[in-house]
Parts: C-alpha cells; sequence; structure tokens
C-alpha cells in the first residue's frame, strides 16, 4: 500500500461537495482509504489518525485542500486523482443554462425584484456584511452561517428589529415558512399550530409529531441558538411571537428552547400574557415555576409540547406523554433486552447529531441514571475533559463545532458518528448505545441506511467479547420527507436496534435497560417529581 498527500494551496470548497467527492474516492477499486478536506487543524488530526496525513503535509492552512489516498499502487492513485478532478470541473459547470445565476445580492434582487426572503450560508467572517446587505434591502434574512460574534448577531438583529424583518440566525438550521421547507425542516401538513424555536432540532422534532398526531404547521421560526442569552434578549423570539400572535392562520402558538436566561426567559411570558391565543412553552431545563400565573401551558418534553398543541386545537386538556406504546409492551422490550447483558454493563452513551435533542435526553434521564457528562454538558462539572473519550454516562452533541469544524454536519454525513459508533462498542461497561436520526430536506439522503451496518458491527464486536449491546434509536421525520420515516425506521430494526416513536421516549427506555429496571412505576414517580 501506498499514502499520497496532495496540497492545493488557497483551493476552498465547501465540506459537503469535499465530502461527496471522498465517498466516490472510497468506492474506487484498489483505494483502501481517502479524504478530501481543508487543512483545519481538527481535519488534519482526522486524517492523521487515520494514516491518511503524512507528517511533513501537516503544515497545510485552513484555506488549503487536502487530499489524501491509501491505494495498492501508483496507477489507482493516478485514477483517483482524475476523478477528483472531474468532480470539480462538474462542481463549476453544473449550472444548466436555464438557471440564473448572480454573483451579488443586489444583482439578485433586482432579477427578482418581489423576493422578500433571503437565505445566507458563507463562511462566518463574511455572514454579518452579507445578512446586513439583505436587511437594508428590505429581506427577511435566514442566516445558516455560524462563527458570528454575539456582538454581530446583536447588530444584525437591532436593525431587523427596526425594519421589522426577521432575522433568523445566525446558525439558524431550520424553519417552515407559508408551507415551504428551509434548511433541515421536514415534509409536514399544513395547520394553524405556529411555533417559535431557538432549537433547529427541536424544532424538527416538535413539528414531526406534530404531523404524526393528525395535525398541521402554519409557520415554523427559527431564531438561533443564542437568542434566548441575555447578551441577545430574545429580539427574535419575541418578533416571531407578535407575528404569529398577527397570523390569520395560527390559532395555537408553541415556543421552543434549550434553557434561556431567567431574565430573557419572563421578558418572553410577560408578552404572553398580553397575547390572546393559548401559548405552548417548552423552556428545555428552565424553571416550569416561571410559567405558571402567564397563561400559558408549560412542557417539559418536545414531545409534550407539541401534544399539547395539538390537544388544545382539538378542544381537549392537554397532558403529558410518558410511553405512546403499550406499558405491557414496554416491559416485555426491558426484560429482552437487559436478560442479555453482562453484570459489569451498566452505562448509556448517547451520540445524537441534533443538539436539542441530545439536551433533552440528558433531562429525561437524568433522574433515572445519575450523572451525564457531555461536550454540551447540563452542569459545568460534568463536561467532558476530552471529547474523543468517553466517560461512564456519555451524551454527546456530535454536531457541535468541535465535531464540525471544515466537516458536514453529522446530519449531512454519518462517517464521524459511524466510526464512534464502532468505538463505543469495545467499552466493556456500555450496556446502551442511544441514537437520533434525523430526516428532512438536506439531510443525508439515507441516514439509517449509513448508520445500520455501523450498528450491526458494533454488536458483533460485542459479541466476539463474549458481551450483548442493546442500541435504542429514534428517528425524527415523517413519512412525507424524502427519506421515509417508516423505511428508515425499518432499517434500524433491521440491524438490531429497538426504535421508539420520539427522543423522550427513546431516551427513557435506554435508561430503563441500563438500570435494569422492568418496572415503569419507579420511572413515572421519578419523573413526576422532577415536574413538581
Amino acid at each position: 500500500m501506498i499514502t499520497r498527500n496532495i496540497i492545493k494551496q488557497n483551493a476552498y470548497y465547501d465540506s459537503v461537495t469535499l465530502m461527496v467527492i471522498s465517498s466516490k474516492l472510497t468506492a474506487l477499486e484498489g483505494v483502501q482509504n481517502a479524504a478530501v478536506m481543508m487543512g483545519t487543524d481538527h481535519n488534519k488530526e482526522l486524517m492523521k489518525n487515520s494514516g491518511l496525513l503524512l507528517e511533513e503535509n501537516t503544515t497545510a492552512t485552513p484555506n488549503d485542500m487536502i487530499i489524501g489516498i491509501i491505494a495498492e499502487e501508483d496507477s489507482v492513485v493516478e485514477e483517483a486523482l482524475k476523478v477528483i478532478e472531474e468532480q470539480l470541473e462538474n462542481k463549476k459547470s453544473s449550472t444548466s443554462s436555464d438557471d440564473v445565476r448572480v454573483k451579488t445580492l443586489d444583482s439578485a434582487k433586482k432579477n427578482s425584484p418581489d423576493a422578500n426572503f433571503a437565505v445566507i450560508s458563507v463562511p462566518g467572517k463574511y455572514a454579518k456584511n452579507e445578512a446586513m446587505k439583505a436587511l437594508e434591502a428590505g429581506l427577511n434574512v435566514l442566516l445558516f452561517s455560524d462563527n458570528v460574534t454575539i456582538e454581530e448577531e446583536n447588530e444584525l438583529k437591532d436593525k431587523a428589529v427596526k425594519e421589522g424583518l426577521l432575522m433568523m440566525g445566525p446558525d439558524c438550521g431550520t424553519a417552515i415558512i407559508n408551507g415551504t421547507a428551509l434548511g433541515f425542516a421536514n415534509a409536514v401538513n399544513p395547520g394553524n399550530i405556529g411555533m417559535v424555536a431557538a432549537a433547529g432540532t427541536g424544532l424538527q422534532e416538535a413539528t414531526c409529531i406534530v404531523d404524526s398526531l393528525g395535525s398541521g404547521v402554519s409557520q415554523a421560526l427559527g431564531t438561533g441558538g443564542r437568542d434566548l442569552k441575555e447578551a441577545i434578549g430574545g429580539k427574535m423570539m419575541l418578533l416571531g411571537l407578535e407575528a404569529l400572535a398577527n397570523d390569520e392562520a395560527t390559532k395555537v402558538i408553541v415556543l421552543i428552547s434549550k434553557p434561556p436566561s431567567p431574565i430573557v426567559m419572563e421578558k418572553i411570558l410577560e408578552t404572553v400574557k398580553t397575547i390572546n391565543k393559548p401559548v405552548v412553552t417548552c423552556f428545555l431545563g428552565g424553571d416550569p415555576a416561571l410559567v405558571k400565573g402567564t397563561g400559558a401551558i408549560g412542557a417539559e418534553t418536545l414531545e409534550d409540547a407539541a401534544t399539547a398543541a395539538v390537544r388544545i386545537m382539538e378542544g381537549k386538556e392537554p397532558e403529558s406523554v410518558f410511553f405512546t406504546i403499550d406499558n405491557a409492551k414496554i416491559e416485555e422490550i426491558v426484560k429482552e433486552e437487559i436478560q442479555k447483558l453482562g453484570e459489569n454493563q451498566k452505562y448509556v452513551r448517547g451520540l445524537y447529531s441534533g443538539g436539542t435533542l441530545c439536551y433533552e435526553g440528558m433531562l429525561v434521564t437524568r433522574e433515572t441514571i445519575g450523572n451525564v457528562y457531555s461536550n454540551v454538558a447540563l452542569k459545568e462539572n460534568l463536561l467532558l475533559k476530552n471529547v474523543e473519550e468517553s466517560f461512564e454516562h456519555t451524551f454527546l452533541d456530535m454536531g457541535e463545532d468541535y465535531f464540525t469544524d471544515g466537516l458536514p454536519h453529522p446530519m449531512i454525513d454519518t462517517r464521524l458518528r459511524v466510526e464512534r459508533i464502532k468505538k463505543e462498542a469495545l467499552d466493556p461497561e456500555v450496556a446502551v448505545l442511544l441514537l437520533d436520526v434525523v430526516l428532512g430536506y438536506g439531510c443525508h439522503e439515507d441516514p439509517a441506511g449509513a448508520i445500520a451496518p455501523a450498528i450491526v458491527e458494533a454488536k458483533e464486536r460485542a459479541a466476539a467479547e463474549g458481551r450483548y449491546l442493546s442500541v435504542v434509536a429514534t428517528v425524527c421525520g415523517t413519512d412525507k420527507d424524502p427519506q421515509n420515516r417508516q423505511e428508515q425506521e425499518e432499517k434500524l430494526r433491521s440491524a438490531g436496534a429497538v426504535v421508539m416513536p420520539s427522543n423522550a421516549q427513546a431516551a427513557r427506555m435506554a435508561s430503563l435497560i441500563a438500570t435494569r429496571d422492568t418496572s415503569l412505576e419507579k420511572l413515572l414517580e421519578e419523573e413526576t417529581a422532577c415536574k413538581m
């Protein structure tokens, strides 16, 4: 085998393009491994650990494209290089003659004078200027870009509020506007439930559950994850709340976020008091006592929030959801899984592509399994010292910046999560792997199909050492999504995973298996105590 590197200086290509090229290289006969990445420190470390980057090439910069190939002989390498050049050339010439190509926002606006919305995805250092140009042109903005400073975000949102425009983001990946899905949004029924969320996969989970219950969505507005921090002050959630209050199609409003600043939460709830429509709030990890007396309905989980909104639309009283599968069936599944575990297997390892889903999973399980370590931990003392090494119960948000520096988000590219699944299987104390699979526009075309072989291999690795590995998964999506929820669930089941109807239910199932508790009564008591 030979290893070859080629460094193309100052040749920037987006991570999705490079992921596609890498996958084509690894499919070539005679190629053992290959990757094409930008030269960020994280990417260089990944390539070095995989044997794809030679020591003399570690000086490549983030502006340089690195090609790494391990192949049987020189002729295979040459063939691979031809494939790369063909793919890059196709990228340049892929726009058809019927498409309109513009290079600036001004020319785009002139070409489409009636447009009132801009979707912006550029490197973070350029994002603020492009978003400001859009706002000054009278356009609402969805800013997908991350690595925008909080000062820049404030400036953009102050401008948007002044102009009465939406400034969704930065780092906003999901929205549904007048039935049009933007970013990673899902194909859901139109309806009368409107949502504002500072949580991308939280918004996806809630809209998908609303759809599964037979109801529909009027608008789903993302704000960017930092909007409810004290430094931003909830500017976009307040503006989105006002927009839904004035939207004739919206009959029930749902607000979603990870724990907001208490000061901002109070400001939001003061506004809720003035709204003449039912409002459901899901401030994950926030103080539920603050919701009392505001007229809003507080929900503990995303599923509770979505279900409450649907029940209100149906003229019914909201109620919490525990398991939607028959309790006897739940106990049967738990007994079947735990009887295969060894006595030293006790830990849950959650490997999430959705940051909000990871956070919710930790909240749901903390009263049952105890401390959960993470790169997005509930408490500072539970932050992982090294995100590459799990410790005891560990839940990872693999869409966090560390894992996406120079790489596509795990909802697009499953490679890092696939490797981590295999790695966790080698820990003899792991009892359960907990996984989410997120569907929708822009996501991987077959995420369950990409992950399923890793689940099979992980189970086989454990079995080779005389252990059983339980895998619990959930699919966030609908049957109308390009990937089709039912088909994705079946692929996971075929690989040996227990598939649950929601993220919260999957987390509960994982905790029951890990603690070897076949009775649901204790778990019910603990969750009830936690909510009081």
